[in-house]
């Protein structure tokens, strides 16, 4: 995903971090909870983690906190799927432990969380990769494929029909109803929406003149809120079309999406592919390992409409037992087994081992 809301100078560190506490250890953190449950001379780990942001990593998240707790029943983990836009509000404020977002920080956001996180840094880790599925309600059909063009054209209002020619002449054989198109959106400030509109934007070219945002770009249609809301909309509604979090489509049909000419269906291993082959975002703080993902990648078998939600947590806590807890949640979420845990619950890609690596020099930081 591009910062597209603003490149950011680097994030200067603001004094030495805390000193980890003799009672979090000073071992490296457990891989995952089979690990002991504490480390030589660590006391169990208890108490509770707030969290809240993007929608779209729900199911991962439960995953995450069931695993978690099973190994540390001592310990409660919440975590309430506002948005990430709501995510990145209650984490630079304070008002949680961590946060989720599909959309990196913004220059003004970043400044808040440094704020926030003082004396360390702020972190943007990403810990879910799941492709975006462009999902639509028409009985019998369980697959279509569309061009960028076209899939911009229907939620820009200029297709509106299902038997419209753009789509007809890529589904050769297929049964098409002369049924109108129902678009529908997300309502709330949405990363799932700005990932979508960057596809968009990149891929589509003058099929869709409007920026990428994380708020809706066109006046009116319908919408819901949350990623459950535009699918059960869609589910309620023969003929409707959203965008959502792969996870969470359950039986709709979805688009296969035409990358070089051919048809791509979303899948874990190709939104994994576009991930892995994008470079780190220039310009940010040292806390992040935004990526840069290739939109209008041409690339065999890659499929583009894809999020990378990321994790906010800070290296630096007030609360020394908060500290220990963020630090070693998020590295049951990055470790092997947490990610397989996700990828079962939700169907996400597992990050790679590089990405682990560079995710956990940061998370180790926590103290």
């Amino acid at each position: 995903m591009k910062p597209h809301r603003g490149q950011l100078g680097p994030a200067a560190l603001v004094g030495a971090l805390a000193l980890t506490l003799a009672a979090c250890g000073t071992d490296a953190p457990a891989a995952g909870p089979d690990a002991e449950a504490g480390r030589a001379g660590e006391t169990a780990l208890s108490g509770a983690l707030v969290g809240a942001g993007a929608s779209s990593q729900e199911s991962a998240m439960q995953a995450w906190i069931a695993g978690f707790q099973a190994a540390h029943p001592d310990v409660t983990v919440a975590y309430d799927p506002v948005g990430s836009g709501g995510g990145r509000t209650q984490f630079v404020e304070g008002g949680t432990d961590f946060g989720g977002t599909d959309a990196a920080l913004d220059e003004e956001e970043w400044a808040a969380a440094e704020a926030r996180c003082a004396p360390g840094i702020p972190l943007e880790v990403p810990l879910y990769v799941s492709p975006i599925a462009v999902a639509f309600n028409l009985p019998g059909i369980d697959s279509l494929t569309m061009s960028p063009e076209t899939i911009a054209g229907i939620f820009g209002g200029r297709i509106t029909a299902w038997d419209a020619p753009e789509i007809a002449e890529a589904n050769p054989g297929v049964d098409l109803p002369a049924l109108p198109i129902t678009p529908v959106h997300r309502s709330d400030e949405s990363g799932t929406t700005e990932n979508f509109t960057e596809y968009l934007a990149a891929a589509a070219g003058d099929a869709w003149p409007h920026e990428p945002s994380g708020t809706w770009p066109l006046a009116g249609g319908q919408s819901a809120q949350g990623t459950s809301g535009v699918v059960q909309t869609v589910q309620a509604a023969e003929g409707a079309i959203t965008y959502a979090d792969a996870s969470k489509v359950g039986g709709l049909g979805t688009v296969a999406v035409l990358v070089g000419g051919a048809a791509v269906p979303y899948s874990p291993e190709a939104a994994a592919a576009v991930v892995d082959a994008s470079p780190l975002a220039e310009g940010r703080g040292e806390g992040s390992l935004v990526r840069d993902l290739e939109r209008d990648t041409t690339a065999s078998g890659a499929y583009p409409i894809v999020l990378v939600s990321y994790t906010l947590a800070c290296t630096a806590y007030e609360d020394p037992a908060t500290a220990a807890l963020v630090r070693e949640f998020l590295t049951y979420a990055a470790s092997e087994e947490g990610q397989r845990a996700a990828a079962d619950a939700a169907g996400s890609a597992p990050i790679s081992d590089g990405m682990r690596a560079d995710v956990m020099a940061l998370v180790e930081r926590i103290s």
